[in-house]
């Protein structure tokens, strides 16, 4: 059994900064590309930024040069750094990662979402 756990959404004003971290814990042979997504209201699922294993990043044309991904494969986790938000950064934010279990099974996984929200 994998799980992906998210924390560090919340409310924050135009301009500000928020740090998203996300923890892969379980029979976890493997970890290869993660990423995080987001849902605003009332739209579809978007991919904001993406690492590999081997560290190379591709990122949402609406934030580059404000969010940095990164992980840290000795903890399982990959973090969103996140400057300058603005009001339509706002959204439900996912984790997201392609994983193979000690059974030899590669998966894709989703976390629960955290919920970031940026006042005007």
């Amino acid at each position: 059994q994998v799980q992906l756990v998210e924390s560090g959404g919340g409310l924050v004003q135009s301009g500000g900064s928020l740090r998203l971290a996300c923890a892969a814990s379980g029979s976890i042979l493997s970890i290869y590309d993660m990423g995080w997504y987001r849902q605003a209201p009332e739209k579809q699922r978007e991919l904001v930024a993406a690492i590999t294993s081997g560290g190379s990043t591709n990122y949402a044309d609406s934030v580059k040069g404000r969010f940095t991904i990164s992980r840290d494969n000795a903890k399982n986790t990959v973090y969103l750094q996140m400057n300058s938000l603005k009001p339509e950064d706002t959204a439900v934010y996912y984790c997201n990662a392609d994983i193979r279990t000690v059974l030899a099974a590669t998966g894709d996984y989703w976390g629960k979402g955290t919920l970031v929200t940026v006042s005007s």
